[in-house]
């Protein structure tokens, strides 16, 4: 397959994905070298520089997405930015999963100070945690850890890439 078959598909198949699509993936489907894959991506990206919308590895893997600068017409479009706002609540407890994951309820509670069974079942329901397991004590409380669209909706390709807990201490003590 030449390299600009080879474009347009790795393309179709980023752009048509409904989750970001690992190079793993893109190797299986198109039966290319990883090598081959992470170039023609690359290509991609080089192309779409100076368009309003880009490939982001995200998730460990690739998606497009619109670019930060257009932000406020998009939000424009959308008439459901109210709906994907997390609330102050919401945040402190992604917060404290994000960094301590896995954890159950009661110990999110006790670092919040507050009930926060809630704010939890409404992020399981956003898809933003989920159940990890069971605490090896007695009740066997549940474990909880964030998910995918915790990523995606921050805009990260990993928990390593959470600023590191030390530099958000920093800023509230300033």
């Amino acid at each position: 397959m030449e390299f600009y078959q080879q474009k347009c598909l790795i393309e179709s198949l980023i752009f048509s994905a409904d989750h970001p699509i690992s190079i793993k993936q893109l190797v299986s489907i198109t039966e290319l070298s990883e090598t081959d894959v992470l170039s023609v991506i690359n290509h991609i990206k080089s192309e779409y520089a100076d368009k309003g919308i880009h490939i982001v590895e995200i998730c460990g893997g690739y998606q497009f997405a619109t670019k930060p600068e257009y932000a406020p017409w998009i939000k424009r479009l959308r008439k459901d930015v109210q709906s994907s706002r997390l609330s102050q609540p919401a945040l402190e407890t992604l917060a404290i999963i994000a960094y301590k994951q896995p954890l159950t309820r009661i110990e999110i509670d006790q670092i919040r100070g507050v009930n926060s069974e809630g704010t939890v079942k409404s992020l399981i329901d956003r898809r933003m945690i989920k159940i990890v397991g069971k605490k090896d004590v007695p009740g066997r409380p549940f474990l909880y850890g964030t998910t995918d669209d915790f990523l995606r909706y921050f805009g990260l390709r990993s928990l390593e890439d959470l600023p590191p807990i030390r530099d958000i201490l920093q800023e509230e003590a300033a």
